[in-house]
């Protein structure tokens, strides 16, 4: 194993849609890692207002000037998916102690699962902590602005989604 691939991390989750928050833990982890995978979760089981392949071209959009940080879809367990990649680290964003607790909770998992699996759990910065991507839906399907909270890419392509 090289050293780069000991600085492999991934960051996964559902960006439905991707919000600046999720941008700028992005920017801090890439930062802290030779190599951060972005890995946007398929979640079979939910309604998403965005594809699968507009999320990945929208975290692509946002993230292309950061050379070392690639976008792939994660379809099954975490755990699988980051030894695939040869990721070490998963990456998390906290922004309330209800956060804390649950993300603990999937670290002791996933490290249960494979104890060479690491995570790292980064606070949001306090101008990003009240903002997820369930409350830009919300916004969204009322015809409010989003663009507050959101890259202005994702403004663009949700302009007009919900008739608004």
């Amino acid at each position: 194993m090289t050293t780069s691939d000991r600085r492999h991390a991934i960051f996964p989750g559902t960006f439905d849609p991707v919000t600046s928050g999720h941008v700028d833990l992005v920017e801090r982890a890439a930062r802290l890692f030779d190599h951060l995978t972005i890995a946007v979760a398929a979640h079979h089981d939910k309604r998403h207002i965005l594809t699968v392949e507009e999320r990945v071209a929208l975290l692509e959009e946002v993230t292309r000037d950061l050379g070392h940080v690639d976008v792939v879809v994660l379809d099954g367990l975490l755990v699988d998916g980051a030894r695939s990649l040869g990721a070490t680290a998963v990456v998390r964003g906290i922004r309330s102690a209800a956060d804390l607790e649950y993300e603990r909770q999937l670290a002791l998992t996933n490290r249960a699962m494979d104890a060479q699996l690491d995570t790292v759990m980064l606070l949001s910065s306090s101008e990003h902590a009240h903002v997820s991507s369930t409350l830009v839906r919300q916004i969204a399907r009322l015809g409010g602005d989003i663009s507050p909270f959101v890259p202005p890419a994702v403004v663009s392509a949700l302009a007009g989604r919900f008739g608004g």
